[in-house]
């Protein structure tokens, strides 16, 4: 698989997501895979992104910048979302939240396996506290 094919193909990955497709990741996503350096199944990975979903009805992955190189794509996810119910350990509090998710994948076969991600959490809890918060 070229880089562009695997971009194309992780982008359509997106794409499910954000179109709420969540079956369809039996088609991005190995039958097991690392996320975060632990040991999950694709329904546990499936029900995670599913959990935020609920979480966060309004959640948008919005891929602005993508590093392919081999079967790794690197990726920088920008979110601009409300949660209604506890999303990351935080309670809602009404406030949209606007940050950034840094997540790296290694493919096997064409599919997910292995996730490593890191989310601004900072960027989250000083917005959740501010009054000027967006």
């Amino acid at each position: 698989m070229t880089n562009a094919d695997l971009e194309t193909r992780y982008r359509a990955y997106l794409e499910a997501l954000n179109g709420r497709r969540l079956d369809d990741l039996v088609h991005y996503v190995q039958d097991e895979l690392s996320y975060n350096g632990e040991t999950m199944t694709r329904r546990q990975y499936r029900d995670m992104i599913a959990a935020d979903i609920t979480a966060v009805p309004d959640l948008y992955f919005d891929a602005r910048i993508v590093v392919v190189n081999g079967d790794e794509v690197a990726c920088r996810l920008v979110f601009d979302c409300t949660p209604e119910h506890e999303f990351l350990g935080f309670p809602p509090n009404g406030r949209r939240v606007h940050f950034a998710e840094h997540v790296f994948y290694r493919f096997r076969d064409g599919r997910i396996a292995a996730v490593s991600s890191l989310i601004d959490r900072a960027a989250i809890v000083a917005q959740l506290r501010s009054d000027t918060a967006r």
